[in-house]
């Protein structure tokens, strides 16, 4: 059985940065994709960024030039640079590890809470 664990989340001001991270329970680089989705009270859970075992990435518009995702393979970590945060990225966030093996197998962690202030 797959585990992540997020961490990194907390309470910043508008304009300010945090790191999160995902650590998995095996090696990121046995999966296909990595992503990191959030979901605000009341909302969907929407798509974030995504990163391919290729080292691909892609980002939704709402984030792309602010958020930055990337691997550590060698401590099966994957982080979400979160930089000129704004109120409307308060959700939580949540880490998800995609295997295609014929079927798709998808794993997640918990969430940690982001709480952007104005």
């Amino acid at each position: 059985q797959v585990q992540l664990v997020e961490s990194g989340g907390g309470v910043v001001q508008a304009g300010g940065s945090l790191r999160l991270s995902c650590a998995a329970s095996r090696s990121t680089a046995s999966f296909n994709f990595m992503n990191w989705y959030r979901q605000a009270p009341g909302k969907q859970r929407d798509l974030v960024a995504t990163i391919s075992s290729s080292g691909g990435t892609n980002y939704a518009v709402s984030v792309k030039g602010r958020f930055t995702i990337s691997t550590d393979n060698a401590k099966n970590t994957v982080y979400l640079q979160m930089n000129s945060l704004k109120p409307e990225d308060t959700a939580v966030y949540f880490c998800n590890a995609v295997r295609l093996r014929g079927i798709r197998d998808d794993y997640w962690g918990q969430g940690t809470q982001v709480t952007v202030s104005s």
